[in-house]
């Protein structure tokens, strides 16, 4: 059994003020893995009270010492990828393959994004040649927490830590409860690479504990959460009385619109996207929309490609898919897809149970229906986990209409040949991403939607930005530059 107990406040790994265990549950046995302790109230204040006295002095130091200590931090986390693999698979459930070629490099990936989009930051800009005596100052915001999920624990970190750092603002993280261990893997690279004291710190803790207490601090300036919009919302209306910055990262009930004279990998390869990590990525094509002369044949092309996912625990080597999160995450997604069966949609893959020879471990079969309507509660809700729903479509206004039908807006996805159809298609789409023919984003492209997906621009100049205030100054002495 991992102990992990202490938080990361001040520059030193310190005890609760309080003890109260946690267990970390491994989800591919059911069984508790580690234990952890939650954070009160003076856990959160001493994290906090650090960050504040961390403040001045870290805001005022030079760009480019913020960025030898991310150079660092990056040296630090690529020495110590295989022990992040190993926890994020324990904790989550990602098999280790997938942990080691996806999860951990992700983070990776946002680190050096970010330190290449930080060339491109101005911290004191010109206003334009019209007021040759004006500069706009961008300025760190303060002290920020960030509350991160545990679905993509590095992705989600380094997408808040590092931009947060190099803005010049100082923080308190915490990670979810449910899968702390990476993030305190990472809170030891930090110390490794020698931050000043104050200026990073972790809490552990719980929505309702930390994460309000994060929410409603009078000395926090910003709130950066990733989760459900439930808790978006919640947090949303506690920050409200301090006058917060909330930047939200919510869900997602991404369309895939597959035209008749897509390619032909655009069928598995939405399969695959809509599975991969279990089914729990808030940008993943839940809702394939499918052209209805190639509809049939799109049905059995999905059920083909169901039928090669593999499910297994998450310690075990190759390529397959693991458990999702928790008992409770299993529960729901069960009675999610008992509720597309009894609402009249047709199951053509998986369904309810555990796949056979895995009776324990919080395993789902890949599960896909068609003849689904956009009215449907598979249609609607955010499921995450393993679970396809197909809905045909007569033309492209059709097609539009039903995937902006939703209160969601995160990432949407268009296969065609027709190259103005799929430009016609990315402007109207109602969403902050659209991918195409199976084009991932570039590099320092911004993560972010609209409606109850969120607000947040996560990612490249955006999110370096999203942690500074702009300041406008007038009278300033250009000859003392």
């Amino acid at each position: 059994m991992i102990e992990k107990r202490e938080f990361y406040i001040n520059g030193a790994w310190v005890a609760p003020i309080a003890a109260r265990d946690c267990e970390v549950i491994n989800p591919s046995t059911e069984e508790a893995c580690a234990v952890i302790s939650l954070g009160a109230s003076g856990d959160t204040n001493a994290a906090v009270a650090a960050a504040k006295a961390a403040f001045p002095s870290w805001s005022q130091t030079d760009p480019e010492v913020r960025l030898d200590y991310v150079k660092k931090i990056r040296e630090a986390y690529v020495a110590r990828a295989e022990d992040m693999a190993q926890a994020i698979s324990l904790e989550m459930g990602a098999p280790i393959g997938m942990s080691r070629d996806d999860q951990v490099p992700s983070g990776t990936w946002h680190i050096d994004n970010f330190i290449t989009a930080f060339k491109d930051i101005e911290f004191i800009r010109p206003l334009g040649p019209h007021a040759p005596n004006d500069r706009i100052a961008m300025e760190p915001i303060g002290v920020v927490g960030l509350i991160t999920p545990w679905n993509w624990p590095m992705n989600q970190v380094t997408l808040k830590v590092i931009p947060a750092l190099l803005a010049g603002c100082t923080m308190v993280l915490k990670p979810s409860e449910i899968a702390p261990l990476s993030s305190i893997v990472f809170a030891e690279i930090v110390h490794e690479a020698g931050l000043p004291k104050g200026v990073f710190n972790m809490v552990n803790g719980d929505g309702v504990g930390v994460g309000t207490d994060l929410s409603t601090h009078k000395d926090v300036e910003m709130i950066s959460f990733t989760g459900s919009a439930r808790a978006g919302a919640a947090i949303t209306k506690a920050a409200a009385d301090t006058f917060k910055r909330v930047c939200l990262e919510l869900g997602g009930k991404g369309a895939n619109v597959i035209f008749a004279d897509a390619d032909d990998k655009a069928v598995e390869r939405g399969v695959r996207h809509c599975f991969n990590n279990t089914g729990q990525s808030c940008n993943a094509p839940t809702r394939m929309l499918v052209e209805r002369t190639i509809y049939d044949q799109t049905v059995e092309k999905a059920v083909a490609v169901a039928a090669t996912v593999k499910v297994g625990p998450a310690h075990e080597e190759g390529r397959h898919i693991g458990p999702v999160v928790s008992a409770a995450q299993y529960e729901k997604i069960q009675g999610l897809i008992q509720k597309g069966i009894d609402e009249g949609a047709r199951l053509v893959a998986g369904g309810v149970g555990r796949p056979d020879g895995l009776n324990r471990g919080y395993f789902v079969r890949p599960t896909i229906f068609a003849d689904v309507t956009n009215d449907m509660t598979i249609a609607r809700e955010e499921i995450f986990g393993p679970v396809l729903s197909i809905i045909p479509f007569d033309d492209e206004d059709n097609a539009v209409e039903i995937a902006n039908d939703t209160i969601y807006g995160l990432t949407n996805y268009v296969q065609s040949q027709d190259g103005a159809r799929r430009n016609r298609l990315a402007r109207r789409l109602r969403s902050g991403m659209v991918e195409m023919n199976g084009k991932s984003r570039g590099a320092g492209a911004p993560f972010g939607g609209i409606k109850a997906s969120g607000r947040a621009r996560e990612g490249g100049v955006w999110g370096i930005e999203e942690f500074l205030e702009a300041k406008a100054i007038s009278g300033w002495a250009s000859d003392a530059e």
